[in-house]
């Protein structure tokens, strides 16, 4: 693993971001006095640079693929500078010790705003404003990897906890360990090491190639399922939902739309639905069965910045009339 990481590392040196020792981290975090989060991956602890700036070091204590996903993060993340990604500011790749360092983000992962926590910090709900505002910036974020920086970036996965928001609650999008660059020009690319994401994102191609070949439509997917729980407010599938028809709950929300029913939203006024509808519905759009059949990030943005009255509900969601057992086609990809 090490050979391969500084194997990578001096083929791209001109490219790469600030490399840093172990040592030097251990005086930026001030040996590890404050821990702000941690994961399969390790531990994220609160920094800052000699300028003060202050920065979040996420040491990682386990690597895929002989370093690969270090590889991918470095490699994905050194060549990006967009509002909507989170910046690499440098990397620490030593034998035993390898760390990410990236501008902080103080308010966290956009998760903790959707679903209650278990025995966690309760934190208020975002304003139905803020939560269109939080979706449009990472919409042009994903926007950004497919489109505007010279080579086609997959990131293989979009969900809550990849997405942090800064001391604006602007949104970014995190966690590259997974991406994959390709040329502009590949509509269809090759996963060689099969389904790549997390569970209730991942796209059906993922799982069932003979609906359509895996491409940038993928990432669009997994974009529709998180748009589907920040305007629900809860996770798309409940199994513990007491109403039965609200377990899975992209299929109930669509059954409303489609037979005329406003969905409601809890204490919302009339303005606040409108928003929450305008999200289901590009959400709907998203997550269409079939990849031919999901908008670009591009249309994406051109959606949630008209107008609601502009917007059509789609006639198949998921292409569950084309699908015997209905339901269970989405369900058992989620779950």
């Amino acid at each position: 693993m090490s050979g391969s990481i500084e194997d990578f590392i001096d083929m791209y040196r001109d490219q790469m971001p600030m490399r840093y020792s172990y040592k030097d981290v251990e005086k930026m975090t001030n040996n590890f006095k404050e821990k702000l989060g941690q994961g399969g991956f390790g531990s994220v602890y609160k920094g800052s640079l000699r300028n003060d700036r202050a920065i979040a070091v996420k040491i990682l204590t386990s690597t895929k693929g002989d370093g690969q996903d270090f590889i991918n993060e470095v490699a994905t993340m050194g060549k990006i500078h967009h509002v909507n990604v989170v910046q690499l500011i440098g990397f620490v790749a030593e034998r035993w010790n390898q760390a990410l360092i990236y501008e902080l983000m103080p308010n966290g992962s956009l998760e903790k705003y959707l679903f209650p926590q278990k025995g966690g910090e309760l934190v208020s709900l975002l304003s139905w404003e803020k939560t269109c505002g939080i979706a449009l910036g990472i919409a042009r974020g994903i926007e950004y990897l497919h489109r505007g920086c010279g080579m086609r970036i997959l990131h293989f996965d979009i969900k809550p906890h990849n997405i942090l928001l800064d001391e604006n609650y602007n949104p970014k999008v995190s966690d590259f360990g997974l991406a994959r660059s390709y040329s502009m020009d590949a509509s269809i690319i090759s996963v060689t090491h099969g389904a790549r994401g997390t569970i209730g994102y991942m796209a059906p191609e993922l799982f069932y190639r003979n609906i359509g070949g895996v491409s940038y439509k993928s990432d669009v997917y997994s974009f529709g399922m998180l748009l589907m729980e920040m305007a629900g407010r809860r996770k798309n599938l409940n199994a513990l939902e007491e109403n039965a028809s609200r377990i899975y709950f992209p299929l109930w929300v669509y059954k409303q739309l489609k037979q005329g029913e406003d969905i409601e939203m809890e204490d919302c006024t009339q303005e606040e639905n409108e928003i929450a509808k305008k999200l289901i519905i590009v959400a709907l759009w998203c997550i269409q069965l079939k990849p031919v059949d999901r908008p670009s990030m591009t249309k994406v943005v051109e959606m949630l910045e008209g107008e609601l009255g502009l917007l059509q509900i789609p006639d198949k969601p998921f292409s569950i009339a084309d699908c015997d057992g209905d339901e269970d086609v989405m369900l058992n990809s989620q779950v």
